[in-house]
């Protein structure tokens, strides 16, 4: 209701200004520091008075006295110097919400019609198991493709494997040299129940990784996997193509218990079989993006100019993918441990990027150019696909595959814009990317690819305690403590999910001792989760995380598990009623324009039901920003008011007929309301708390 109402707005003073002044500006829909001052407020006034040389406040006043009544405002008034201030008919509003009558122009259809957005996420090396740095990584883009479908949006989520990468390479190695193991050896590994595969390659990816830094003689090892799994030849990449669809399983099985899937999983080995490459470089050869390099420490590798992605390739982003003062100066030694993209580091400013190693083998960037060409349908080829799996919900999760697979998949790529969630220590390499497709001639699709940055996420000291991690007198003085995958002391995210979940289970047990052990295990299940993907999404993505198991649990404060107990209280209020052998009453007859204008007449009432309506442009707000910690913060908020609305109002008790159907259905739309920014997030809704 009330983004159709900003729309309506917007639309009739912009008309009225055009006809009237001859001009056009932005019309932006503010909402006023005080409650006093009305719902909304426009600034027109200060665009107009730059263009029209004349006193902001004459010409507000101007507008206020011209303006045609616009149907939900019941005032509009001239304020400050340059504000158009309005007042909501407050019946009207409320009766448009109980009859659930929100135009069909509070979602952007419009937008979402004109094409497809891209969400890729995720991204983990199918090398070991899943740590705590990808959890941020898929919470967040997971949240970022719900509050877009919320706003009704097209949106694909891709899950891309690096299934021929230098990690997946370096676990093959150590099974095949280290270890001495077959590839039937390790086939039975992955099925072995009393082997966790995912931990297994955890370790022995720890293990190489300390062998190589010891004796260097071992490196070889590592070309020749990379070089037989690219080539697809021998069993080497037999043992590859085991390893990383047996860790992809685990991966997934992972981030289902958090509540996120995907639709397709873009395959790197498909981009090399494909020849999605060799159609990319033939293009970046002829528009002379790239050159051969004759001499010098790039000799005989393809490269690409310094100056196609500095300075200039930077000051050409969109500043909403801009990441914060000084990201791009960072390390690119992207590792594993939270980016997942290939470790490549970043050259000097007068360097030049390899793109094609003098080996012949194509880095990261190379094929990462032609991935994003494809997501925009500029590559003119396509993968075929195969079902990878069937998920929880029912629905097909497609590979991409060399040759067709059964059943008919839906239409892969061909984006209007793609977002790519990746971490920060990634931005060089998307700055490379973004290059790559403007030196082609795509302008538009360069500014439409959007790095979607996040910072890395680190563990409280008392949070290391819990987890067993020993720490130094001087990290534990430390506000957090970073860990390391590639070293084997990450926190693998399965640990961190049952840990929650075992903790959040004494605190069911505690309040729920007549439940069945199967209910407390699955009420825990969704608190745990609450708690993790909120913790995940409070915080701004330019900050570090330092998670800590007490701040996210805890049942007060800006947590997941006090929205959730928010709704819980909501829908014990409506189970209490059927108790006492009461109905709900039938809003449709009790609830009228009539009773709506005296009961809102009642401030305090206005005031919580204009905040618990706002969901739909805090989602929408929190979208256009992409900053999903805006949304997180709406949805404290919104509990915040609900509760208050609960301790002040014994609605059960209340004897006037019409204040409590009122009142019950301020409580039922506050439920529906934090249940939907709940599902935005991906948090369960709990029965009980």
């Amino acid at each position: 209701m009330l983004l159709a109402l900003e729309k309506r707005v917007r639309e009739a003073v912009g008309e009225h200004i055009q006809k009237r002044y001859s001009v056009e500006v932005a019309i932006v829909v503010e909402q006023p520091p005080q409650p006093r001052f009305g719902e909304a407020a426009l600034p027109v006034g200060f665009a107009l008075a730059k263009l029209l040389k004349r006193p902001p406040r004459k010409i507000i006043e101007e507008i206020v006295a011209e303006l045609e009544p616009i149907p939900g405002v019941a005032a509009i008034e001239p304020a400050g110097v340059g504000y158009v201030n309005l007042r909501f008919d407050r019946g009207a509003y409320a009766a448009a919400l109980k009859d659930d009558s929100v135009e069909a122009e509070a979602a952007p259809e419009g937008e979402a019609s004109e094409g497809k957005i891209i969400v890729e996420h995720t991204n983990i090396n199918p090398n070991k198991a899943a740590h705590i740095g990808h959890l941020r990584n898929a919470v967040l883009g997971d949240t970022l493709v719900r509050m877009l479908r919320e706003l009704g949006h097209e949106v694909e989520v891709q899950n891309y494997i690096d299934n021929t990468g230098v990690q997946v390479a370096d676990v093959v190695a150590a099974f095949h040299f280290l270890e001495k193991k077959s590839t039937a050896d390790v086939q039975a590994l992955t099925i072995d129940p009393d082997v966790r595969f995912d931990y297994y390659c955890w370790d022995l990816y720890a293990r190489v990784s300390r062998l190589y830094e010891k004796d260097p003689a071992s490196l070889p090892w590592r070309a020749e996997t990379l070089h037989a799994i690219e080539s697809d030849e021998g069993p080497l990449a037999e043992l590859g193509r085991i390893v990383s669809e047996a860790i992809v399983h685990k991966h997934l099985d992972t981030m289902a218990r958090i509540g996120v899937r995907y639709d397709v999983l873009p395959r790197e080995s498909e981009i090399l079989h494909l020849k999605f490459w060799a159609s990319a470089f033939e293009l970046l050869k002829q528009r002379k993006t790239i050159h051969f390099e004759t001499e010098g420490k790039n000799k005989d590798c393809w490269v690409m100019p310094a100056e196609l992605f500095n300075t200039a390739a930077i000051a050409a982003q969109p500043a909403q993918s801009r990441d914060r003062k000084g990201a791009v100066d960072r390390q690119l030694n992207a590792s594993d441990e939270e980016g997942e993209k290939p470790s490549e580091a970043k050259p000097e400013v007068d360097d030049s990027k390899v793109i094609v190693r003098s080996n012949g083998t194509v880095t990261y960037v190379g094929k990462d150019i032609a991935y994003q060409l494809w997501k925009f349908g500029l590559l003119k080829k396509d993968f075929h696909y195969t079902p990878f799996r069937t998920e929880p919900d029912g629905g097909t999760l497609w590979a991409s595959s060399v040759t067709p697979g059964d059943g008919v998949p839906p239409e892969f790529g061909k984006g209007r814009r793609v977002y790519n969630v990746i971490d920060v220590r990634q931005s060089y390499l998307q700055d490379v990317v973004r290059a790559g497709l403007r030196s082609l001639g795509f302008e538009q699709q360069a500014d439409d690819s959007i790095h979607f940055s996040y910072e890395m996420v680190a563990l409280s000291p008392r949070c290391c305690a819990e987890l067993g991690i020993e720490l130094s007198e001087e990290d534990r003085r430390k506000p957090y403590v970073e860990v390391s995958g590639r070293k084997g002391l990450g926190v693998k995210a399965d640990d961190l999910i049952d840990l929650l979940i075992k903790n959040a289970l004494n605190e069911v047990r505690s309040r729920h001792e007549d439940v069945s052990e199967a209910e407390q295990t699955e009420i825990a299940t969704k608190i745990a989760v609450g708690a993790l993907r909120y913790f995940m999404l409070r915080f701004t993505r330019t900050a570090v995380i330092a998670f800590d198991f007490q701040e996210a649990l805890s049942f007060e404060g800006e947590t997941g598990p006090y929205i959730q107990y928010a709704a819980v209280r909501a829908r014990n209020i409506l189970r209490k009623l059927g108790e006492r052998g009461e109905e709900l009453p039938d809003f449709g007859q009790v609830l009228n324009r009539e009773v709506f204008d005296r009961q809102l007449a009642n401030e305090d009432f206005w005031q919580l039901l204009l905040e618990a309506s706002r969901r739909e442009s805090a989602t929408e707000k929190a979208a256009a920003a992409g900053e999903p910690a805006h949304l997180a913060r709406f949805g404290f908020q919104l509990a915040q008011t609900f509760n208050n609305f609960y301790h002040r109002h014994h609605i059960l008790n209340e004897s006037d007929p019409e204040r409590k159907a009122f009142l019950l259905w301020m409580t039922i739309f506050f439920l529906e309301e934090l249940e939907t920014v709940l599902d935005t997030m991906g948090i369960p809704a709990p029965a009980v708390m």
